[in-house]
């Protein structure tokens, strides 16, 4: 009986350390989603502030003049 106590043992030792390691996993990917957060919100405003002081490359159609032929 002993060699069943002792695999029963090793599993119980290996499952231990797989649940330290999702932890340390889950916990890592937590930090990662705040970063990805942060920086799509960084770039939305980034985006924001470009497009208000790009001006628009179409011409409003009341400012163009007439073609030629009119």
């Amino acid at each position: 009986m002993v060699p069943l106590e002792q695999r029963i043992e090793e599993l119980e030792m290996k499952l231990a350390f797989q649940e330290s390691t999702i932890e340390a996993l889950d916990q890592q990917v937590i930090k990662l989603n705040a970063i990805v957060d942060e920086q799509q919100e960084k770039l939305r405003i980034l985006v924001d502030k470009v497009q208000q002081s790009e001006p628009s490359n179409m011409a409003n159609p009341a400012d163009e003049t007439p073609p030629p032929h009119y």
